[in-house]
Order: C-alpha cells, then structure tokens, then sequence
C-alpha cells in the first residue's frame, strides 16, 4: 500500500512538474527575449551618443583648425618673408635630420628659371 501511495504522490509531482514546464518555457522565453531587446535597445542607444559625441568633437576640432589656418594666412598677408621663414625652418629641420642628401641650385629670376645660366661667361 505504501509503494502504491508513494507512486501515486511521484506521478502526481510528475505531472504537476511537467505541465509547469510547459506553461512557464514559453513565458520565459518572451520574458528573455524582452530582456535582450531591451539590452540591444540600450547598446544601441550608448553607441548613438558615443558617435554624437565624437562628431562633436571632430566639429571642434575642425573649427580651431580652421581658425588657425585662418591667423597662418593673416599672418602671411600681413608679413610676406612669413612663408620664406617656414621654408626655412623645414629646410633646416630636413637637413639636420638627413632627408635631403643633395641640393642642386637653380637659379631663377622672377621665379622663372634661367635657362642660358651657365653658357655664357
């Protein structure tokens, strides 16, 4: 009597078990799946403002170029031996760090080279 009382107790916990299972893994899995929405929903939200704010950096940093490119050419009207200076200063820094090995002269005149320099004593 006690065997039958005891397998009749685990088929009843069986069952109660299985149709628990049954009914609770479908809501749980809508559960999860609304959890990785919402997941996904937030990611994608922090990737949204990471990108605003790189794009206003950029936007920063293009306008202080672009204000600077801006005092570089004032300064270049205002003192023409500006741009000779720059040359200057890189070909000074070029020479000491050895990026030119040889310097040919050409000689010019109104920035036109003269051809016949050389021919005529």
């Amino acid at each position: 009597m006690k065997a039958i009382l005891w397998a009749v107790i685990g088929i009843v916990t069986f069952t109660i078990f299985l149709s628990g299972a049954l009914v609770g893994c479908p809501r749980y899995r809508v559960w999860q799946q609304g959890l990785s929405g919402k997941a996904n929903l937030a990611k994608a939200e922090q990737e949204r403002k990471i990108l605003v704010e790189q794009a206003k950096a950029e936007k920063e940093a293009a306008e202080i170029r672009a204000e600077a490119i801006a005092i570089i050419g004032k300064s270049a009207k205002e003192y023409p031996e500006y741009r000779l200076q720059e040359f200057l200063g890189a070909f000074a820094e070029a020479l000491q760090s050895d990026k030119i090995e040889k310097i040919i002269y050409v000689p010019t005149e109104a920035n036109i080279p003269i051809m016949e320099a050389g021919r005529f004593p």
